[in-house]
């Protein structure tokens, strides 16, 4: 009998090295469409599995849900399924004024407002990218998205504003370029485990913060191309990072 992982419900050993990871479960569904020799691995919950080969090279897609909690999950699982590098497609919201909706962002390092990883290692230690994953898809989207930039993020435990201030603004004054909910979990968890991330980030919009949830607009028609072209890059990227 086969021992599989908890909650995420894949076969230790069954994962490639190589992982796209999301939050979606229907867009790693799309992703997986992408390769070749496609295999469903598991669906469970909001961690929806897929293995296949892009370019001839084994990759694995995952969904990992919304929020810092329920991605630890997914991060953790994968890395005892196999996983020796993970890189994490998604949105976010914008916090500089100067960058349009669609835009994309490789994110270096990750503000670790979390709300999830100090409770795994003290808040001292950094939340950084792999330089080796952020190179590759740097050099991706030299050819397939020129205007992406890189930098700094900030992973929040909320989605919609609260009544606590949080530190976006100051954030934004520091120059951090976006908002999301997992990298920080991804980038400490990989550190630890000793295994490379990356993650790369489309922009849906300001910040809530910013503008309001009202104002808000998911899924406008532009988001498709930068969706399409950080998924190309990230699948771009993985296949030349070494594991």
């Amino acid at each position: 009998m086969e021992k599989i992982v908890p909650i995420i419900d894949i076969p230790y050993n069954k994962i490639a090295r190589r992982v796209i990871a999301c939050g979606d479960p229907a867009r790693a569904e799309k992703i997986s469409k992408r390769l070749e020799n496609v295999e469903v691995v598991a669906k469970s919950r909001e961690y929806w599995t897929f293995n296949g080969t892009y370019k001839g090279v084994p990759v694995t897609v995952s969904s990992h849900g919304v929020g810092g909690n329920g991605a630890s999950v997914s991060f953790e699982g994968l890395i005892l399924g196999g996983a020796k590098v993970i890189i994490r497609v998604g949105t976010c919201g914008t916090l500089q004024k100067d960058m349009p909706q669609g835009a994309l962002i490789i994110a270096t390092a990750a503000c670790r407002d979390d709300g999830i990883t100090s409770q795994f290692i003290p808040i001292s230690y950094p939340a950084v990218a792999s330089m080796e994953v952020v190179a590759a898809m740097q050099e991706a989207a030299k050819e397939i998205n020129p205007e992406a930039r890189t930098g700094i993020i900030t992973t929040s435990g909320l989605f919609y504003t609260g009544l606590m201030p949080t530190n976006n603004r100051l954030f934004s004054e520091a120059g951090v370029l976006a908002m999301e909910n997992e990298a920080s979990v991804l980038f400490v968890i990989a550190s630890v485990r000793g295994i490379k991330a990356g993650c790369i980030i489309a922009a849906d919009g300001p910040c809530f913060e910013f503008v309001g949830s009202e104002e808000f607009n998911h899924y406008p028609e532009k988001m498709a191309k930068a969706v399409e072209d950080e998924i190309t890059i990230a699948l771009e990227s993985i296949i030349k990072v070494e594991v």
